[in-house]
This record gives C-alpha cells, structure tokens and sequence, in this order.
C-alpha cells in the first residue's frame, strides 16, 4: 500500500490546523486531522460554479468572486463557464493554500491562478466583500463546511446576518449569492430568507458514485414587482 505524504501544514487565523497530503497520486487538505477536500471528491464544486457562472456565460465583463481557494476546483469550473473578458478574484486567507495551488510539481491549480482572468487576493472574504460593493455578478463561498459545521470559527460572520448583508452589497444589481454546504441548513436558509433573499437548495453528490450529496444554497435578491399604469 502506498504511505500517505504529509507534503505541508499551515495554521488558519483562529490556529486551526491545516496539512496537504498525497496519497497515490490524490491530493487531500486535512483540518485538525479530518479531510475537508480532495482531488477526488469535487463534483459538488464544480457544480457550485456552474450554476452561478453559466448564466453569466454570456455577460460581457463579467465578474464574479469566489471565496476559498482550497485545491482550485470551483476556480477553474467558474473560468470554464465564463467568457473570455470576465473577471474572477478569488479569495483565500491562508497563504500556504495560495502557495501549495502554485507550486508547478503538484498537480493542482497553477495554471488558473495564472490565467489572466484571475486576480488573488489574500484576505479575510468578509473584508473584500466590504471593500468592494456593488462590484459582482455572482458571489460564490465555499469559506467552510457550512454555518452549522464550522472548520474555523473565523468563519462565522460571513454566515450571520451582518455577512449576508455584506455579501447582498456586493452584489450588482440581479447578483447571485451562492454557498456550498456539506449538508442541509434549514436555520441558514431562513437567515437568508430573512434578509429578503429568495432562496433555493440543490443536492449534489460529491462525486459521480456517492450515495450522500452535499447541499448548494442559491440566493437572489427578488425581481421588482411590476408597477402599474
């Protein structure tokens, strides 16, 4: 059986404990010892950018932020669905997932993080979407497992009512919101709700052959009713 490789570690703001593995040619990042992400599980992902980019496929100038690198997945997903002079910033806090993506050896993101598409940023999500209002056609967070199954408590702004307004007011106008979830949160989606956003959930599975899915939560602001003559 071929070992497991602990290839690097990082500690995210709060101290959580991150470390990349490999094993037979799969790349894994670890939180505190529990897999969080792996080049084999990432269809849910994948489909997290195609349901807030491909209705921009046509959007000239588009641009869309995508909080949480990870091991690039949703990144390259979203620049597949977009065009040519879109605009993607992804946003990523801890700076040995940035480095691991752009290490050449390692089959991972570095040919996305160098597309001239792509602007990176190192920084807290919360503080871009605050810096930058009215600046994107689509917001695409997958910061953690959810608000109810928080890696890193750094985290739990962006999933309480002054992160869902900070997220709504950085959105252009007819803007999409969309979070990956591992799993169903009926109370994050009524704080969704809340804040006058219409929501829908959709199930994916991890990967092509897995039973339990993960949950994807698209957020939009509603369309102005109609005002009559």
């Amino acid at each position: 059986m071929k070992p497991f490789r602990r290839l690097g570690e990082a500690k995210a703001p709060d101290g959580t404990v991150l470390a990349l593995f490999e094993h037979d040619g799969d790349y894994a990042i670890r939180v505190n010892g529990v897999e969080l992400m792996s080049t084999r599980r990432h269809h849910s992902e994948d489909a997290l950018a195609h349901v807030a980019c491909a209705p921009l496929a046509e959007t000239a100038g588009a641009t869309v932020l995508v909080g949480g690198l990870g091991l690039g997945f949703t990144l390259r997903a979203a620049l597949g669905a977009l065009a040519t002079d879109a605009r993607v910033v992804v946003v990523e806090i801890v700076a040995e997932v940035i480095a691991w993506n752009m290490t050449a050896e390692w089959p991972l993101a570095r040919e996305a993080l160098i597309d001239p598409r792509v602007e990176v940023v190192r920084d807290d999500v919360a503080k871009v979407l605050a810096a930058r209002p009215a600046s994107f056609d689509a917001i695409l967070l997958d910061v953690d497992n959810g608000a109810q199954a928080l890696t890193d408590s750094g985290n739990a702004a962006l999933y309480q009512a002054r992160g869902i307004r900070a997220a709504m007011a950085a959105l252009r106008p007819g803007g999409v919101l969309a979070y990956w979830s591992a799993d169903d949160d009926r109370a994050f989606t009524r704080a969704l709700r809340r804040e006058g956003l219409v929501v829908t959930a959709e199930h994916v599975p991890a990967h092509a052959t897995a039973r339990r899915g993960h949950t994807l939560l698209v957020a939009r602001l509603p369309k102005p009713k109609a005002v009559a003559r």
